[in-house]
């Protein structure tokens, strides 16, 4: 099945938020990054990884194959008067310079590659003793939550997706296999769990940018699975609190951060 996410641009830039603040506390915390790193993130998307690294201090370049994606890539850097530099190239082949940078990312991206061979390109692209970062940050699926409601709707509609992708509990162990063939060293990971806030419409919203719904149904088809899927949310809305002020319920959607990190060896025999 071919998945193009440029057909979900505008709900990805809206919808998509990225990796939550507590991510990057945790990896500058524990010094995977530090202001002032040069950055490479692969399969950028909008720039999520890029434009937060960027935002602390980072000079970060973004490198995708999506060209609506880096369209809203670049728009959202210059709404938060960001200086990052996005490129249109595959992760593993990138066209940039050798041994150049301090930490090369790739988040939410990992299983799109050939997998060797972007690792490999990770190598060369990092100077020695430099650092491989590769993230996640995914939803949760638990029996009868909404995550679960929806990945089984994804199913009725996609069910190729479902059988790749559905039903993980974000854990990724052949990652670090990736890693160590590839010849890195101190492979290291983290996990951490916490809730996202969605209305009922951002929910929606954040599914349509999905592989298994916009990036591989066809129009007609997404807009029978968004009219369902508002179907079935209407019984968490009724179930879920209203915060002061806010216009509609807000529904917990339980979240998984894995990151798995590496270094360069300071030298390759």
């Amino acid at each position: 099945m071919a998945y193009n996410f440029g057909l979900t641009a505008h709900d990805y830039a809206k919808y998509r938020a990225g990796f939550p603040d507590e991510f990057f506390e945790r990896v500058f915390n524990e010094r995977i990054v530090k202001a002032g790193d040069s950055l490479v993130d692969l399969g950028t998307g909008t720039g999520t990884l890029a434009r937060g690294f960027a935002s602390r201090g980072c000079k970060a370049i973004g490198v995708d194959i999506a060209s609506q994606l880096l369209e809203q890539a670049r728009d959202l850097s210059i709404q938060q008067e960001l200086e990052v530099e996005f490129r249109f190239a595959k992760a593993e082949e990138s066209g940039l310079p050798d041994s150049a940078f301090d930490v090369v990312s790739a988040g939410q991206c990992w299983h799109w590659f050939d997998r060797p061979r972007a690792a490999a390109e990770v190598m060369r692209l990092l100077k020695p003793n430099g650092k491989a970062l590769i993230a996640h940050f995914d939803w949760l699926p638990l029996d009868d939550n909404v995550v679960d409601v929806t990945e089984k709707l994804i199913q009725k509609f996609n069910p190729a997706w479902y059988e790749r992708f559905g039903n993980k509990t974000g854990i990724y162990s052949d990652w670090f296999r990736d890693l160590g063939e590839a010849g890195f060293e101190s492979i290291e990971s983290f996990t951490f769990d916490l809730d996202v806030p969605y209305t009922a419409d951002a929910w929606r919203g954040r599914i349509r940018a999905s592989s298994g719904v916009g990036a591989s149904l066809s129009d007609e088809e997404v807009g029978r699975f968004d009219s369902e899927l508002k179907s079935l949310l209407g019984v968490f809305e009724q179930a879920a609190v209203k915060p002061e002020a806010a216009l509609q319920p807000v529904l917990n959607i339980p979240h998984r951060v894995f990151v798995v990190h590496a270094r360069k060896p300071n030298s390759i025999l």
